[in-house]
């Protein structure tokens, strides 16, 4: 193996400061996503839309061509032409096995070790189905010589051994039987992935069957399921820089760069995902103070009360409205202003900023957030 020295089962990388910094990050980003609680009608649909991006992730950076509003489309039951077929067989495939292991590891609390067996069943998985679309029999190790680019993969005589090398330099090099840190256990997925992208075990699917491996692995972490997607979104998005990073860590015989560039992915990625569920969870308490503020207004007209307290909840918090945009929010506020005259509406945006619901800026209107906001424990300085 003098050809691949980079395929050396050594520690070939070290954690920078800044590197060690980002994972300390990335594990209070995940403990916060853990301990958030949430709607189970919006932790599905998260968890929905974090498979369908991974899905579509993942396949993209082989060439699938099909966009996360089709393959939403393809979940809800929606058909491509025969001619596509193949194309939605490559995401059903990956979608189902992101359910499987997230069945076995979350519903089950079933873990595996990283075996030769494992890495062919998930091969397996991506595979299936394909027929003459996959160059590869699922499961099955290679057995000839394979040039990915200008990468000659090693000698497919040498496959199953590299693999069983790879398992037990695994479980060696990150003390699986110890019990493992957050920081070791991202790293573990990081690298398993690399290593099945240079050992090339299989003639087509190596790359899928890499990042589904990272998956799992972050999975055992305990990072949570809606936020899944993370890293095959990020390597697709920055794919030339992916595509680079594995080179370097090959030529230099040292996937620091690569490790870092991963993990600064990860952490933006859980920092973006966690401030999209904390403005929800806002808007959620939000919605209940503009309840309770209606709770203890008296009223003459039940019609007029309804209509007022509807408006507050379906204004978007954080944007401004003029008088004509107010009463076009939705097709139901719509309906009931459309009889209305301009005094009505005005009085009504007015009851709403003594309620201190609403503010004023200028000629337009915004749900006056700030009021919830200065009841939040303030940041130390």
């Amino acid at each position: 193996m003098d050809t691949h020295k980079h395929i050396s089962f050594n520690k070939e990388w070290e954690l920078d400061i800044d590197c060690s910094y980002m994972l300390g990050e990335c594990d209070a980003y995940v403990k916060a996503l853990t301990d958030t609680p949430l709607k189970p009608e919006y932790r599905d649909k998260l968890l929905r839309v974090s498979l369908i991006k991974g899905a579509q992730a993942t396949t993209a950076i082989e060439g699938n061509t099909l966009s996360q509003e089709e393959i939403e489309k393809l979940d809800e039951g929606w058909k491509l032409p025969p001619s596509k077929e193949y194309l939605e067989i490559e995401v059903r495939n990956i979608l189902d096995a992101f359910n499987e292991l997230l069945r076995e590891i979350v519903v089950d609390g079933k873990v595996r070790i990283i075996t030769p067996d494992l890495i062919k069943d998930f091969h397996r998985m991506i595979g299936k189905n394909l027929g003459d679309h996959f160059d590869a029999i699922p499961g099955r190790f290679r057995d000839d010589n394979r040039v990915v680019g200008r990468y000659l993969a090693p000698d497919h005589k040498f496959v199953p051994k590299l693999i069983d090398m790879l398992c037990e330099w695994l479980r060696r090099e990150f003390h699986y039987s110890d019990g493992q840190n957050f920081s070791t256990l991202v790293v573990q997925a990081i690298i398993t992935h690399v290593y099945i992208e240079w050992i090339h075990p299989f003639g087509d699917g190596n790359g899928r069957t890499g990042r589904l491996l990272e998956f799992y692995i972050l999975l055992r972490t305990g990072l949570p399921s809606i936020v899944s997607h993370i890293l095959s979104n990020y390597y697709n998005m920055t794919r030339p820089e992916y595509y680079r990073q594995l080179d370097q860590a090959r030529k230099n015989r040292n996937l620091s760069g690569f490790i870092k560039y991963a993990v600064l992915g990860f952490r933006d990625g859980l920092k973006e995902n966690l401030n999209i569920i904390q403005q929800n969870q806002f808007l959620i308490f939000w919605h209940y103070y503009i309840y309770e503020s209606f709770k203890d207004v008296k009223y003459t007209k039940r019609d007029a009360f309804k209509r007022k307290r509807e408006l507050m909840l379906k204004m978007p918090i954080n944007q401004e409205f003029d008088v004509d945009q107010i009463i076009e929010l939705t097709p139901g506020i719509a309906k009931k202003y459309a009889t209305a005259n301009r005094a009505t509406i005005l009085r009504d945006l007015k009851e709403l900023q003594e309620l201190d619901l609403l503010v004023k800026i200028g000629r337009k209107y915004t749900p006056n957030t700030k009021i919830l906001k200065a009841m939040m424990p303030s940041k130390r300085a």
